[in-house]
């Protein structure tokens, strides 16, 4: 894959973070700045991608196993990069990606326990060297998580309706993730003020890619 001059940022974090909400405020403040960037969530963003997507969220727990899942949402992340994420970045436009390959590696690798070789090798398969260059992980508390996705909704997906001890493991996922990607993956305290998180992401955004500006 080639080298790419524009900025590839992702947003990860269990359910309930608030990492959608921050990367829609992002998009719309750099569109502002008259920036080229778009916007694309996990899975989902082709026709493919999107079909697959409502293949993982709907229906009961037992409709896929752990292993399924983990290659179908590797299936809709090898179209999106195909047809979206690389045309972009190749033509110098900014990607913002709500989830990527740190979320399969938290969600599959240690919710499910499928474990961190299998599924790093999955994504080295999926992405090749298509990393991030900045990725936000949004902390919080799972039960607190989920409190904020009951309180907001009346339909709960697949992945919403797994047990706790998923969601703790997902979370001891993200930190893992955190640990062993120190200069691209920065913590974000989900609890903090919609508008204080924000700012804190784009001063970092600034801070790092304002000479691609």
């Amino acid at each position: 894959m080639k080298l790419h001059k524009a900025p590839f940022i992702t947003f990860e974090g269990g359910e309930g973070s608030g990492k959608s909400t921050q990367i829609h405020i992002l998009f719309e403040r750099l569109l502002q700045m008259d920036i080229d960037v778009v916007q694309y969530r996990e899975p989902g963003g082709t026709k493919g991608a999107e079909e697959i997507r409502s293949l993982l969220f709907e229906g009961e727990q037992e409709r896929w196993s752990p292993t399924s899942e983990a290659l179908l949402l590797s299936a809709a992340r090898a179209d999106l990069i195909q047809k979206k994420i690389l045309p972009a970045l190749e033509g110098n436009t900014w990607v913002l990606c709500d989830r990527y390959a740190d979320s399969t590696l938290a969600y599959q690798g240690f919710g499910h326990e499928l474990g961190e070789k299998p599924i790093k090798e999955l994504n080295r398969f999926t992405i090749g060297d298509l990393e991030p260059d900045l990725t936000f992980v949004f902390q919080i508390n799972a039960e607190i998580g989920l409190q904020r996705v009951a309180d907001r909704k009346t339909h709960t997906d697949r992945f919403e309706r797994n047990d706790i001890l998923f969601h703790q493991r997902v979370q001891k996922g993200y930190d893992e993730i955190l640990k062993k990607n120190p200069q691209r993956c920065i913590p974000i305290n989900a609890l903090l003020d919609i508008d204080r998180i924000s700012q804190l992401i784009f001063d970092e955004v600034m801070k790092r890619f304002k000479d691609r500006i």
